[in-house]
């Protein structure tokens, strides 16, 4: 790994640890989990490393191969507020860990992402990398859950990101050769192996140059607007209702939404509409994917791009040209922009003998409408597993 070999060049010694943590797509189940859905997902063979060693004076050194800027800071005193740098999301995971164990052992490390930035949950993929290094330095052994719920804080209370646990359940939980089944309103999860019925099938990523942050933008709204939904469909239905932060969709039977749903601003009314759909669809995707219907799991996760553009309405300009070639593109099962639609990637579950043939009509038309992207746009192949290790 370059990360290695950088690690070597700065600090003149071996690493005494290298931390992988993987990305994930998720073909159906997106923007869902901020309201406690069900989703489905998979870990993918491209990710986050970091070359580390401990260092005994408390503080953490890290550098990255995407970003210029070394940061620095103690483990005793971390900034308590935002600094706006890509290290914010490591030092909300320093505060978050020291919360749970106290940290005596700091560490240098070196950090290298091995796909573009942007929609394949690099946020979450580089905590949870860092987090396992963190603990490997200090003694400390994290439960999954700990794990998961640590990263989903760092995002949530450090850096303002309103996320759920998708991305940090799919990176920590998936299994090679397997779809991964998880309802986020208790954690109950099932790992469904491929069936030896499906056809064969792997992971295209399409990254489309466009490179943006969750935090500030239109994210947190839809959040926002989802638990709107919910808080005024409870009270048009009689149900109980409390605080503002703590109303989700699940608590609200899709019977109630469509009684009420004419009462809604349109726009919440849109996004409870992919809520409940995203919710009917991830349930009947792991049944197609159960019995090997690799067609019809693909054809909901188109479904489900549709809605995130037009329910959800989100995804940029590049990320929806990009999915309408797919959508017309033969061996491609199905797909759709990945992550929040604000980055940079689609993703898509093809034919692998279709490869070739897929990536060179994307990438052409793909700059056919956006030449500016040439040389920036990517396409790779990946298949999907195991989460995270040291």
């Amino acid at each position: 790994m370059d990360c290695e070999q950088k690690f070597r060049d700065t600090y003149r010694r071996e690493p005494e640890g290298l931390s992988f943590c993987p990305y994930r797509v998720c073909p159906i189940g997106a923007h869902s989990d901020h309201q406690l859905g069900k989703i489905t997902g998979f870990a993918i063979d491209k990710g986050i490393h970091i070359a580390y060693a401990p260092k005994q004076n408390g503080v953490i050194e890290l550098a990255s191969l995407q970003f210029d800027k070394r940061a620095q800071w103690h483990i005793r005193a971390v900034p308590e507020t935002r600094q706006n740098d890509w290290a914010d999301y490591l030092r909300g995971a320093t505060l978050e860990l020291s919360r749970l164990f106290p940290l005596r052992t700091g560490l240098s490390g070196v950090i290298e992402g091995t796909l573009p930035i942007g929609g394949l949950s690099s946020s979450a993929a580089v905590i949870i990398a860092f987090l396992k290094a963190l603990c490997s330095v200090n003694g400390i052994h994290l439960k999954d859950q700990e794990l998961i719920s640590a990263a989903q804080a760092a995002e949530n209370n450090y850096v303002g990101v309103s996320c759920g646990k998708l991305d940090q359940s799919c990176e920590v939980y998936s299994k090679k050769d397997h779809l991964l089944y998880l309802d986020t309103s208790d954690d109950s999860c099932e790992l469904i192996p491929v069936s030896s019925k499906m056809k064969p099938f792997e992971i295209a990523v399409f990254f489309s140059g466009v490179e943006r942050t969750l935090a500030g933008s239109k994210f947190n709204m839809r959040v926002d607007e989802c638990r709107s939904a919910a808080y005024a469909l409870k009270a048009y239905s009689g149900m109980e209702y409390g605080k503002f932060e703590q109303t989700n969709l699940r608590d609200v039977p899709v019977e109630v939404f469509h009684r009420f749903k004419d009462r809604l601003p349109d726009n919440w009314c849109k996004r409870a509409e992919h809520w409940y759909t995203e919710f009917d669809r991830v349930q009947r995707g792991a049944e197609a994917w159960r019995r090997g219907d690799i067609e019809e799991y693909g054809r909901l996760s188109f479904e489900s791009g549709h809605s995130s553009i037009f329910n959800w309405e989100t995804g940029s300009p590049e990320l929806k040209k990009i999915y309408e070639i797919m959508c017309r593109t033969d061996g491609i099962y199905g797909g759709r922009f990945s992550g929040a639609g604000f980055k940079g990637c689609c993703m898509a579950i093809i034919d692998p003998s279709y490869e070739e043939e897929i990536f060179r009509k994307v990438e052409s038309e793909y700059l056919a409408e956006f030449p500016a992207f040439k040389g920036r746009f990517g396409a790779f192949a990946c298949h999907s597993a195991d989460g995270v290790k040291v």
